[in-house]
């Protein structure tokens, strides 16, 4: 009752087609083709003015507060969470000793 039961792998049936026939081809090596270096494409410069400085440290400071309210908050839920199951753990032990 309890041992699985494999399906066999059913023979096929009616018309099947025969196997492809593959043919070889002879392959035959050729130089590569020369490739001349093409120059980089003109790159605009990234000019840092004082504002996008200030723009940057301020965004980066926002990020880091962020991050790590969000980081207290988890470890303080943590925490939470731990002295609750603490206080739980006790008070059913003084109850189970009374009795």
């Amino acid at each position: 009752m309890f041992r699985p039961k494999v399906p066999t792998m059913p023979q096929p049936t009616g018309l099947t087609t025969p196997p492809a026939v593959v043919e070889t081809t002879a392959v035959t090596p050729h130089a590569p083709a020369s490739t001349a270096a093409t120059p980089a494409p003109n790159r605009s410069v990234v000019q840092l003015t004082p504002g996008t400085v200030l723009a940057l440290v301020g965004g980066g400071t926002a990020v880091v507060l962020v991050v790590g309210a969000v980081l207290v908050s988890m470890l303080l839920a943590v925490v939470l969470t731990a002295a609750s199951v603490a206080v739980c753990a006790l008070t059913v032990r003084s109850v189970i000793a009374r009795r």
